[in-house]
């Protein structure tokens, strides 16, 4: 099987589907083709990925397998071969002219984003693997803009008492940064509306903060769902004491399919101290921050909002690392020990994730919304 390796043209991208590591596995059953160019920006060139096997070649778009890390162009579908598997983060339900057009190319298309978060799965889930690393980047850019110091310090000149962090959202993202911020010696205090994070929250050395007294729905698929309004009302009153006093709130909510929810409101702004930090993980899907601005550091009321925005190719060598490992597996998932596509639909996580196939779209929610539409 052919296996290509393409280029990301979506600005600021700078990952890599397949690094040459994997590449040098993969060669065992597949041949692999690489666009030329498609590693530079990673920091993986040409000469690496000849010399573990692939070939480089501009007809990686012909192959019978292309790996993409972000959603595809009309212009690249265009070169993609009918009849050939392309698999990238598609975001169907934003994006379903780019979904009809691959139906219409007879393409069977993998959305990355819809990989069941099952145990299973797990090896194979891009988004997982990715928020971790986003979470490590948030304290890190909280540390690096913050005009304190993270841990306690005791100096000659009297005790630094240390930075107080809340995490808002204790998913993977969230997770991360708890224990990166409690490595760097922050006092750190974490909310989620799924009460089952309590325990994970503090196993990090984390202070899980709840509401109570109101009922709590539960997301599937390990996303948090969205709230009721007495729920969100109850939650900002409760975040409003802790927020006030921390020096860096790190939000961390998504709702797959729907805008962030809001979670800093103005009035939380303006109760923090000036010279404070939010980082915005949920900036690309309309912030959890009122005033976030994609890609940009803005200031409001003295409280600096990080609207960060893929974050993945900030660290885009351990990204693209982690983005191959991911596609290892899944391609192993795919195929039969003899390196042959075998696309089983009865598969759990293969209808899970297949969005189009034979010139229609398969994916059950993806058809009802597009039919709907």
């Amino acid at each position: 099987m052919k296996i290509g390796i393409v280029n990301e043209m979506t600005e600021g991208e700078r990952r890599v589907s397949l690094i040459p590591d994997s590449v040098k596995r993969l060669k065992k059953n597949h041949e692999v083709i690489l666009e030329p160019g498609a590693g530079d920006s990673a920091a993986f060139t040409d000469e690496e990925f000849t010399a573990v096997g692939a070939t480089v070649d501009s007809s990686a778009w012909q192959a019978d397998v292309v790996l993409k890390i972000q959603k595809p162009t009309l212009e690249e579908i265009g070169k993609l071969r009918e009849g050939s598997l392309f698999v990238s983060l598609l975001w169907p339900l934003q994006n379903p002219e780019l979904v009809k057009a691959l139906a219409e190319k007879k393409v069977t298309a993998i959305g990355l984003e819809s990989i069941p978060r099952t145990t299973l799965a797990q090896a194979m889930d891009v988004l997982s693997s990715q928020a971790s690393l986003a979470g490590y980047w948030s304290v890190v850019a909280a540390a690096e803009r913050l005009p304190k110091i993270f841990p306690l310090m005791m100096t000659p000149a009297g005790t630094i008492s240390p930075s107080k962090i809340l995490v808002m959202g204790a998913g993977v993202a969230g997770l991360q940064a708890i224990g990166t911020a409690k490595r760097l010696g922050a006092v750190v205090e974490a909310t989620d509306v799924r009460p089952e994070c309590k325990e994970q929250v503090e196993s990090l050395g984390g202070k899980f903060l709840e509401v109570e007294g109101v009922e709590v729905k539960k997301g599937e698929g390990g996303y948090a769902a969205e709230q009721s309004d007495e729920y969100k009302q109850k939650q900002a009153e409760m975040v409003a004491e802790h927020i006030a006093k921390a020096d860096v709130v790190i939000t961390t909510a998504l709702i797959p399919g729907r805008k962030a929810p809001i979670l800093v409101t103005e009035e939380h702004l303006k109760s923090m101290r000036s010279g404070s930090l939010v980082v915005d993980l949920a900036a690309e899907q309309g912030g959890n921050c009122e005033g976030a601005v994609p890609g940009e550091d803005a200031v409001k009321h003295g409280v600096t909002i990080v609207g960060a925005v893929n974050i993945s190719s900030r660290i885009y060598v351990h990204s693209s690392q982690v983005f191959s490992r991911n596609m290892e597996k899944l391609l192993g998932h795919l195929t039969t020990k003899e390196g042959e596509l075998n696309l089983n639909m009865d598969d759990e996580i293969i209808s899970g994730c297949v969005i189009t196939h034979e010139g229609e779209v398969v994916h059950p929610k993806v058809k009802e919304v597009l039919n709907a539409s």
